[in-house]
């Protein structure tokens, strides 16, 4: 068990530390003020729609020049509108992870609704894929105490939703140390902090950020020198909208070539992350 702090776990294949490339298809749901209407604002959905109908084909042959598996967590609703995006990240070979239906704020959700969002959301991913997710990854950035209870109840086998850690651990529930694992993921390594921008509504509020994309994979490549330096499980966190513009995309290539330049990384999905975690961790 790896149960203190200085630790260096043993990552598979003598590797230093563990990279999880990961990949939030949002779509247009981060753009609804009322998913009712959500065709009231063209512009909006626009903008939401770059990334399941251009953004996330260009990541894809990316992760197939580079040879490198990612996870993508969708809304149910992105994959019943692009199922055709939604089965080729299947068939590429990569995981897809449940992200709500539509991007709900899940701390506000009863466990009842949640567990009816999730549902729902697997339905999709079976019809679409033939397959359902694993992982889950909280679409507001929290959840409710419960939660984690109810992700186990329904076979979940990890989160990727806290901060507390840099490296994967067991959620403790009802004093139990169970086998559901979470897979923290930081601000510091999310594009949308970065780079989202829109006028109307302001994204960010005051218009007062664009990162240039030199100064991005500065921070970036830098925090997976940190991560790497202490064995660390670093968990990039972009969206195809945001990260699939074609600047945006060459940075992503320069920092997977930096971390490939190691030698000595692990390249894994969010579920294989987890399995190891289960049985080494």
């Amino acid at each position: 068990m790896i149960d203190d702090w200085h630790t260096v776990p043993a990552w598979p294949g003598g590797a230093r530390c563990a990279v999880m490339l990961s990949f939030d298809v949002d779509g247009p749901t981060l753009w609804a003020d009322d998913p009712h209407n959500l065709y009231d604002a063209p512009k909006r959905f626009a903008i939401g729609s770059y990334g399941p109908a251009r953004g996330t084909r260009r990541i894809l042959d990316l992760l197939d020049e580079q040879r490198v598996p990612a996870t993508f967590f969708v809304p149910g609703w992105v994959a019943e509108w692009w199922p055709g995006t939604v089965r080729e990240i299947a068939e590429r070979g990569h995981e897809l992870g449940h992200h709500g239906y539509m991007h709900e704020l899940y701390y506000s959700k009863s466990v009842a609704e949640q567990r009816e969002l999730i549902l729902r959301s697997q339905d999709a991913f079976d019809k679409v894929a033939g397959r359902t997710a694993t992982g889950f990854r909280t679409p507001s950035g929290d959840f409710r105490a419960d939660s984690p209870r109810l992700l186990r109840e329904l076979g979940f086998a990890y989160s990727s939703s806290m901060r507390g850690d840099d490296r994967p651990y067991r959620w403790v529930i009802d004093g139990e140390t169970t086998d559901l694992i979470e897979i923290p993921a930081h601000w510091e390594l999310d594009d949308y902090p970065q780079f989202s921008y829109n006028d109307a509504p302001p994204v960010p509020s005051g218009q007062d950020r664009l990162a240039g994309t030199e100064a991005t994979f500065d921070n970036w490549r830098r925090e997976f020198d940190g991560y790497h330096r202490y064995g660390l499980c670093y968990v990039l966190m972009a969206h195809p909208q945001v990260m699939g513009r074609p600047s945006r995309v060459r940075l992503l290539e320069r920092l997977i070539e930096h971390i490939k330049g190691q030698g000595d990384v692990w390249f894994a999905t969010g579920a294989e992350i987890a399995q190891w975690w289960r049985s080494n961790g």
